[in-house]
């Protein structure tokens, strides 16, 4: 289906009212429809996986095609260059935490990239760089704790960046960090101990709110059970 014909598709599936309930949660509403979400899942199972029509409907910079784009595209196609490019136009929270999750994360420039962008100064931009690492915590079944636990200097570098969209990020990087495993779950409760002694009114937001997260006992059980898995799988 060409890009042209699915951006015809979700003007049709656009709603004023929800481009009005997008920008009441913090969500950039230039260049919105307002389609929601699993309208854009269902879309993108009948589109299926097509590099070119991904790369298309991100160059429309239209707000739901940009997500599309993720959503439709193959990350063993995904390059550096497309990486840099699709980085610079992140305009809302949103776009950069779906493109991040669904795509970036996938791809074998993930690790790279995650660290590189914690240098970004732009806000979507340095968000990205968490948003990837909070992906890659959760997608990234292959890598090892030692991969995670090198992030988490990364992370206390950062903490104290009083931007919302960065502060959240962090925050969701290290609690993430935290739920996969018992020995990670002590190394970034670990962090954000050292982070609540940090002056700023950032790290100590981010630090408290993990260690309230990491302390739930229904997280406990999560981290115990995962163990339990690896475990049985050694």
């Amino acid at each position: 289906m060409p890009a042209q014909k699915i951006i015809e598709l979700l003007k049709e599936k656009g709603n004023r009212k929800n481009v009005e309930g997008m920008a009441r949660f913090g969500i950039n509403p230039r260049n919105a429809l307002g389609v929601s979400i699993p309208e854009l899942r269902k879309l993108a199972r009948t589109i299926g996986k097509n590099h070119q029509t991904a790369l298309d409907l991100y160059a429309s910079d239209i707000h739901e095609a940009k997500i599309l784009a993720a959503l439709v595209d193959d990350p063993k196609l995904v390059t550096e260059t497309q990486m840099e490019k699709w980085l610079k136009r992140f305009d809302s929270w949103d776009v950069t935490d779906q493109v991040c999750t669904i795509l970036f994360d996938k791809t074998p420039l993930a690790w790279r990239k995650t660290k590189e962008w914690t240098r970004n100064e732009p806000e979507y931009q340095k968000r990205a760089a968490f948003s990837l690492m909070a992906g890659l915590a959760l997608h990234d079944h292959l890598a090892t704790d030692q991969e995670f636990e090198d992030l988490l200097p990364l992370i206390l570098q950062n903490a104290s960046d009083e931007r919302n969209y960065v502060k959240k990020a962090v925050n969701w990087a290290l609690r993430g960090i935290g739920k996969r495993n018992v020995r990670l779950w002590k190394s970034a409760l670990h962090a954000a101990k050292e982070m609540m002694r940090f002056d700023s009114r950032s790290a100590r937001w981010i630090a408290s709110d993990a260690i309230r997260e990491l302390s739930k006992p229904e997280t406990k059980r999560r981290v115990a059970s995962a163990e339990r898995n690896e475990q049985s799988l050694e």
